[in-house]
C-alpha cells in the first residue's frame, strides 16, 4: 500500500501542474490581446447604420461587423461613440445581441461587450465563454486591460448568476474545460 500514496501523490500533482498550466495558456491568451493596438483604423459594416451626429455616435444595427487590426467583433447592434475635434476620435464602442470577438483562434462570446479606447479596457458580461482550441473558461464577466495585459473572469455579471454556453446554472462561478496532452 505503501508505494501506492507516492505514486497517488505524484499523479495528482501532476494533474493539477497540467490543469494549472492549461488555465495559465488560457490567461496568457487573453492577454496576448494586450498589444493590440487601439490606434489602428476601424473598419466597420451592418445592415443599416444611423448618424446620430447631435449625440456624436453612430448606431450601427443588423449584422454588425467591426474589426480593428486583426481583432473582430460581431453583434446584432453596436453604439460607436466619438469625439469630433478637427478629426474624429473613437471614444466607445457598446455592442449588444450575441457578440462574438475573435482573434486569430481566439474566440470570446458574450450578451453585451464595451470597448472603452481611451482606458484601453474590454468588458464582456452575460453567459461569458471563452475559447482556445478545446479549452473552455465560462463566466459572468470577462474584463481586459489592455494597457497593462491582466485580463480576469467573474462568475457574476452585475450581481446576478450567470448561464453558461450550454444553458445550466454557473452559480456565479468560473468554470471550464481544459484539454490534457496525451503522453
Amino acid at each position: 500500500m505503501k508505494p501506492l500514496l507516492p505514486t497517488m501523490a505524484r499523479w495528482g500533482i501532476g494533474s493539477f501542474a497540467v490543469t494549472a498550466a492549461a488555465f495559465v495558456g488560457m490567461q496568457l491568451s487573453a492577454q496576448a490581446i494586450a498589444g493590440h493596438n487601439s490606434n489602428a483604423p476601424v473598419s466597420y459594416a451592418a445592415d443599416r447604420i444611423e448618424l446620430q451626429d447631435r449625440q456624436n455616435r453612430v448606431v450601427l444595427s443588423g449584422n454588425v461587423q467591426i474589426s480593428q487590426a486583426g481583432l473582430n467583433l460581431s453583434a446584432a447592434r453596436t453604439i460607436v461613440n466619438y469625439s469630433d475635434s478637427g478629426s474624429l476620435k473613437i471614444q466607445r464602442i457598446m455592442a449588444t445581441g450575441g457578440v462574438n470577438v475573435t482573434r486569430g483562434n481566439e474566440r470570446a462570446r458574450g450578451d453585451t461587450a464595451v470597448y472603452d479606447f481611451n482606458r484601453r479596457i474590454i468588458t464582456m458580461a452575460g453567459n461569458v465563454r471563452l475559447n482556445r482550441g478545446g479549452d473552455t473558461l465560462n463566466g459572468g464577466r470577462l474584463v481586459i486591460d489592455l494597457a497593462s495585459g491582466v485580463s480576469s473572469v467573474d462568475g457574476r455579471a452585475s450581481g446576478s448568476s450567470s448561464v453558461t454556453g450550454q444553458g445550466q446554472q454557473s452559480g456565479g462561478r468560473v468554470t471550464g474545460t481544459f484539454s490534457v496532452p496525451e503522453n
